[in-house]
């Protein structure tokens, strides 16, 4: 079959740029570039206690059999998630197939036709294409800057809005490329100051921010005033998968609106076990080892 001309011009721009893409191939140098940061992923001993737990429960599922809303709810689903939800202090938690898919179900279905979605200049592609996905009309704000996004958020109310119209505002903790944190207490003040939601992506910090190392909303005591954090465990916990916490209301939406939720196979009971031993792992003497050595070697990098 002929491969459409204008696609290998696309192609062929990407070789000139040297910019073309290519799958990796696993090697045994030493990592420096994945998200792995306490390397949970590798770890033999969470391998093992994954399938210890399934054993222990009798698991011997292959695969989730279907969406959530048909057969893939598994029993391991409700236990995982209440116990986010009380780790995590939060009154619910709908557990998602990655981050990527959380980020799109979140802001592709929560922001309707006549919202303001106001989002940091260097958010990450998964919220930008859930915002391209819905009805909101969305701006960008400068990163990292609360002056910024106060003037933008008077600009909007200031204006004839209608009197049903919800104010969205979304950053991460902790920022991939560069590493660096917005002031998390200034804009939380700034969106109650002007009944905004604020949205915050914990991807970056899930395993690492905190002494626990629960991301940074926990660590400034702000769970019970944010609208939605997303974790992510495909990064500092090793696994897969990603978690949306917030308000029951929030959970029950989701479940009715969110189509990448509605219309994806489940996740596999052993993504599930693996999500709890890691957390189990996380919360303990050797998981608080690891985050020491982490912290340590971050403060040698400086």
């Amino acid at each position: 079959m002929n491969f459409p001309e204008k696609l290998k011009r696309k192609i062929t721009i990407r070789e000139i740029d040297n910019a073309l893409r290519h799958l990796g191939e696993m090697n045994d140098l030493v990592d420096f570039c994945s998200n792995d940061y306490l390397g949970f992923a590798l770890s033999k001993d969470l391998n093992t206690k994954t399938y210890q737990f399934l054993e222990r429960y009798k698991v011997h599922q292959n695969g989730a059999t279907g969406s959530r809303l048909l057969s893939g709810n598994h029993e391991l689903y409700k236990m995982v998630e209440e116990e986010l939800s009380v780790i995590h202090n939060v009154e619910s938690a709908l557990i998602f197939n990655s981050g990527y898919n959380a980020n799109l179900g979140l802001l592709s279905s929560i922001p309707q036709r006549s919202d303001i979605i106001l989002f940091d200049e260097f958010i990450h592609a998964s919220i930008r294409d859930g915002i391209q996905l819905s009805n909101a009309k969305s701006y960008k704000f400068k990163h990292n800057n609360t002056s910024d996004l106060e003037k933008k958020l008077t600009l909007f109310l200031s204006k004839d809005n209608f009197t049903e119209q919800e104010i969205y505002v979304i950053t991460e903790s902790v920022f991939s490329m560069d590493g660096d944190s917005p002031d998390l207490n200034v804009m939380l003040k700034i969106c109650e100051k002007y009944n905004a939601h604020f949205i915050i992506d914990e991807a970056h910090s899930m395993g690492v921010i905190g002494e626990k190392g629960l991301g940074m909303v926990q660590q400034l005591n702000l769970e019970q005033r944010i609208f939605a954090r997303i974790l992510t465990f495909g990064k500092g916990l090793g696994c897969h998968g990603a978690v949306i916490l917030g308000s029951n209301e929030l959970k029950q939406f989701l479940v009715n609106y969110s189509r990448p939720f509605i219309y994806t196979t489940g996740l596999v009971p052993h993504s599930l076990a693996a999500i709890k031993t890691a957390y189990d792992f996380l919360l303990s003497d050797k998981g608080f080892t690891k985050k020491k050595l982490l912290h340590k070697n971050i403060q040698h990098r400086k």
